[in-house]
């Protein structure tokens, strides 16, 4: 490729993919304060945090990921100059965003009896199910914020989502605060303060992207020019492309969950360290997250364009991107992981625990760098299915046994405890990346070869 070209594409996907990071990173900085503030108070408060997250995130993402369908839709009507049809698909997203948002607030109620299930310490279970009914109230709101900032992100205007994001971030805090230790009417609520703020938060987000959207150029798809009640048909399709989009998400998210439950049967010490490398985890992750939403756009740009040529290059340049993040990554997490893991706990046990797991975590960061940013590409062609397949096969079939088989030492000499739960979805994100890869470069390939006939074809 063109070295001019190629430095236009990379300023084109930074560009997107900058405030796109920004808003992950604070999006994800609501359950990492979550942790560090419940952390100080006690490693039971933190592992009670810890385990309603694990049902409550997962589910939200995987309506969210369904609701993503929003991004590519309106990125190729805007690559094709049709933007304006964007307010119908809009409106038919909210709809689903309601009727999920609904079944998940009754799941989040009736949590308790699964938790007992799992075997988890039972210190921990109240303060779970009090976090997870008081951050239920938060679904229907952030929801509907995410379909609104999917529409703007799918007309290439990452901003809004960031600006929103940063506030709420900064709203969390002393609303985390205020709600966890109490105050000015308030009693001390602990972990389950934590989830209280997260609504209030998640309820702000909902009226500033409204009126975003209302007062800003993305009016122009008149999402609220008119009422439009459900029209199935529209539904079906919204959801025949995105339920595969959240069950990738789901999969991948639900497998870090599941062995945290798993986790939850050797102690809130093990659940806090745990928790602990799940945030740094995570936070690493949220900028591959934003450079593959950021791809997605880009490519589905592009092939709402016709330039199929364009779509593959935006799709090669940041997986180079996010092969040279991932350089990064590793080597700060290997130099400074204690002093990371320091800052959320003061527990000896805990911080020694986690500082162990973060060397795995660093390992597998070029395997998670890459398979989300395959998966952001494939979706700006709209290939959301085979994605889907290639996720649960890799996190499930794979990634799941090996963690389960090293985790519970099933063989005397594979019995690596904790750590074996993280070799094994290392396992697992490494053959995503390998297959999604695969998957991305032979679908541009053919994409490319197909529009290229057309032309001579027609001449016949």
């Amino acid at each position: 490729m063109d070295r001019a070209v190629v430095t236009t594409e990379l300023k084109k996907l930074t560009g997107l993919a900058l405030p796109l990071v920004i808003t992950q990173l604070a999006q994800m900085g609501l359950g990492v304060l979550d942790t560090i503030m419940a952390g100080r108070v006690s490693s039971v408060e933190l592992a009670g945090v810890a385990l309603g997250g694990v049902i409550f995130w997962p589910v939200l993402m995987l309506i969210a990921g369904i609701v993503m369908a929003v991004t590519p839709t309106v990125s190729q009507l805007h690559g094709g100059g049709r933007v304006r049809e964007a307010g119908a698909v809009v409106r038919q997203a909210l709809w689903i965003a309601f009727f999920c948002g609904v079944a998940m607030m009754i799941l989040l109620h009736n949590l308790e009896p699964m938790y007992h299930f799992v075997g988890v310490d039972p210190l921990a279970i109240p303060i779970t199910m009090a976090y997870v009914k008081a951050v239920s109230w938060g679904v229907l709101p952030v929801l509907g914020y995410f379909v609104l900032r999917y529409l703007c992100e799918g007309t290439s205007w990452t901003t809004p989502a960031m600006l929103i994001a940063g506030s709420a971030f900064l709203l969390k805090i002393p609303l985390n605060y205020w709600f966890i230790h109490g105050g000015m009417g308030l009693p001390a609520m602990g972990g389950e303060g934590c989830g209280w703020a997260t609504s209030v938060v998640m309820a702000f987000e909902f009226i500033a992207i409204i009126c975003v959207v209302q007062f800003s150029r993305v009016k122009v798809t008149n999402v609220f020019a008119e009422f439009s009640w459900p029209d199935t048909i529209e539904i079906k399709r919204l959801v025949r492309l995105g339920l595969p989009i959240g069950l990738s998400t789901f999969a991948e998210f639900s497998i870090f969950s599941a062995v945290t439950l798993l986790i939850g049967r050797l102690g809130v010490e093990t659940v806090a360290a745990n928790q602990i490398v799940n945030n740094v985890s995570g936070l690493v992750f949220m900028i591959p997250l934003g450079l593959g939403m950021a791809t997605s756009i880009r490519v589905g740009y592009n092939v709402g364009a016709g330039d199929y040529v364009a779509a593959r290059r935006s799709g090669l340049v940041a997986v180079g991107a996010g092969f040279v993040f991932a350089l990064f990554a590793v080597s700060s997490l290997l130099l400074g992981g204690e002093f990371i893991v320091s800052l959320y706990s003061t527990e000896v046990s805990v911080v020694e625990l986690a500082t162990g797991l973060i060397v795995i975590v660093a390992f597998f960061q070029l395997s998670d760098d890459l398979q989300v940013i395959g998966m952001g590409a494939l979706r700006g062609y709209k290939d959301t299915r085979a994605p889907f397949l290639i996720a649960l096969i890799c996190y499930w079939v794979v990634g799941f046994p090996v963690a389960w088989i090293l985790g519970f030492g099933y063989f005397e000499a594979l019995d690596f405890g904790v750590y074996g739960y993280w070799i094994g979805m290392a396992t697992g994100l490494t053959c995503a990346a390998i297959l999604l890869l695969y998957r991305f470069n032979r679908v541009s390939r053919r994409e490319i070869a197909v529009h290229q006939a057309l032309p001579s074809q027609q001449a016949r």
